[in-house]
C-alpha cells in the first residue's frame, strides 16, 4: 500500500471513530509503528489530526471545520459514490439550491451531463469552477466565510428566500438520531435551513463518517428531508430509523 493510500485510510478512520491507535494501524497496514508515526506526523502538519499518546485524534474542535483543501481531499471515493447515486434524482430543467460542501460539489461535477439546470448557491468554489459549464448560475452574495469559500449572512439568506426550487442539495458535519442533522458553525447552518424551506424536494448527501457524530449546531430535523444518500449501508438502527421517519435512504 502506498503512503498516500495509507494516510487517506487514517483520515477516514479518524472521521469515523474519532481516534486511531499506532499499534492497531501498524497491524492493519502491515508496517512498522515508526512508519505509522511518520504518517501521523505528516497528517498533523497538514492539519488533519492532533497526535496524542499512542495515536491521534481529529484536529478540529466540535465547532470548527477542517480547511477547505483538507475537506476536498477527505473521503474522495465516498463522495464520488454518493454523487453517482444522487444524479438520478436530478432531471433536466431542474432548479436547484446547492450548499458550499465538497460533497455537493462532487455531484455538481457529474451534473454537467444534464441540460438546462439552474443552480442557486452560496459556494464561491462552485461559481468559479463551473462558470462556463452550461449551468444557469445564481450566487447568493453575502458575507464571505473564507474558511469554506461560502457566502453567509442576512443577504445570502434573503437571496435564497426570493426563489422556489425543485431541489435542495446539502451536506452536513454530523448525524445523530436524537440530535438531528448538525453543522459545525451557525452561519452555514442558517443558510442550509433556508435552502430546505425553499425546495420541493430536500436531499442530504452524507458519507458514512458523518453518522453518529455530534457537532456544534442542530441544523435540521429529519422531517425536513426527503432523501438521505450515503456511500454504504448504515447500521440497522439507522435503516430502521429513516424508515420510521419517512426519509428515503439510498446507499
Amino acid at each position: 500500500m502506498l503512503g498516500i493510500e495509507r494516510r487517506q485510510k487514517i483520515i477516514d478512520r479518524l472521521q469515523q471513530d474519532r481516534k486511531v491507535h499506532v499499534t492497531e494501524l501498524s497491524k492493519e497496514f502491515s508496517v512498522t509503528p515508526e512508519t505509522v508515526r511518520r504518517d501521523l506526523e505528516r497528517l498533523e502538519k497538514d492539519g488533519f489530526l492532533r497526535r496524542s499518546y499512542g495515536g491521534a485524534v481529529p484536529a478540529q474542535p466540535i465547532n470548527e471545520d477542517l480547511p477547505f483543501a483538507n475537506r476536498t481531499a477527505a473521503n474522495h471515493a465516498e463522495k464520488q459514490a454518493i454523487a453517482a447515486k444522487a444524479t438520478g434524482l436530478v432531471n433536466n430543467g431542474y432548479s436547484i439550491m446547492a450548499d458550499s460542501s465538497t460533497t455537493v460539489l462532487a455531484l455538481i461535477d457529474i451534473l454537467q451531463a444534464k441540460t438546462d439546470l439552474t443552480i442557486i448557491t452560496n459556494s464561491v468554489k462552485l461559481l468559479n469552477d463551473y462558470a462556463r459549464a452550461g449551468f444557469t448560475l445564481i450566487g447568493t452574495g453575502g458575507g464571505l466565510r473564507a474558511h469554506s469559500f461560502a457566502f453567509v449572512g442576512a443577504l445570502a439568506c434573503r437571496t435564497l428566500e426570493a426563489y422556489n426550487v425543485d431541489l435542495a442539495l446539502i451536506s452536513c458535519k454530523g448525524l445523530d438520531r436524537e440530535r438531528g442533522v448538525m453543522e459545525s458553525n451557525e452561519p452555514e447552518a442558517l443558510v442550509k435551513q433556508v435552502m430546505v424551506r425553499q425546495a420541493k424536494t430536500r436531499i442530504l448527501l452524507a458519507d458514512h463518517t458523518k453518522f453518529d457524530q455530534i457537532v456544534f449546531m442542530r441544523t435540521l430535523n429529519y422531517a425536513d428531508l426527503d432523501y438521505v444518500i450515503t456511500d454504504r449501508e448504515p447500521k440497522r438502527a439507522w435503516v430502521d430509523f429513516f424508515k420510521k421517519e419517512g426519509v428515503q435512504l439510498i446507499y
